[in-house]
């Protein structure tokens, strides 16, 4: 799974507007988004999952009751119904994103890349840099390479996570996506990052459906 993120219940409760509780009620009750469990037991929703869970909350917004949401997802996917895409009119393209990354070329090209989808970017290429950067001024979302200042991202994550009300995105060419997930960030990414799958990532815990809109533009 080298560029496919996984997000925490967590992130997709905070992400969605759902309650933890009533993600753990569905799958329970109706079995239609079913996540996978880490090694520690802990539920890791795909990218996919997050826009099916996205189709359930909109059409019950629209009036439909948990069951009928349900079975119109089931119905949906059985034959090969492609959703509609979320409204991506109101999307929000003025954000700040914390770059901590521990390659500089990596890191270089990663801030090139985002700025040019309108990102404005915050570069740090060690744990100390990326502590202090947040209390300058928080992030809305921050990229953490696990391997940075030595493979200080994990307790970075934890530190972000027990301080700051910020999404963090995961990445290492490790496979640490299960130690990462328990250190409090809200999804993983494995390197070698297809870039578009990382704007993807965090315009998914922003609310937002970017990937979806170009795939429907090409």
């Amino acid at each position: 799974m080298p560029d496919h993120p996984v997000f925490s219940i967590g992130a997709v409760a905070r992400v969605l507007g759902i309650p933890v509780t009533t993600l753990r009620t569905w799958e329970d009750r109706y079995g239609v988004v079913v996540p996978e469990r880490s090694a520690g037991g802990h539920r890791l929703y795909s990218r996919q999952q997050l826009e099916w869970l996205r189709f359930l909350r909109d059409r019950m917004s629209a009036g439909l009751s948990a069951a009928d949401a349900h079975r119109l997802l089931r119905d949906r996917l059985q034959v090969g119904v492609a959703l509609n895409p979320a409204d991506d009119s109101d999307r929000v393209r003025t954000v700040l994103i914390l770059l901590a990354e521990q390659d500089r070329f990596a890191a270089n090209f990663a801030e090139y890349f985002l700025r040019t989808e309108g990102y404005d970017v915050a570069l740090v290429v060690t744990e100390g840099e990326a502590c202090a950067q947040m209390e300058r001024k928080v992030p809305n979302v921050v990229v953490v390479d696990l391997l940075i200042s030595g493979g200080r991202g994990l307790q970075l994550c934890a530190y972000i996570h027990d301080h700051f009300d910020v999404p963090v995105v995961a990445v290492s060419a490790l496979e640490l996506r299960d130690e990462a997930l328990e250190a409090g960030a809200s999804a993983f990414l494995q390197k070698p990052i297809e870039y578009l799958m990382l704007v993807a990532t965090i315009e998914d815990l922003l609310g937002q459906s970017g990937l979806l809109r170009r795939q429907a533009e090409e």
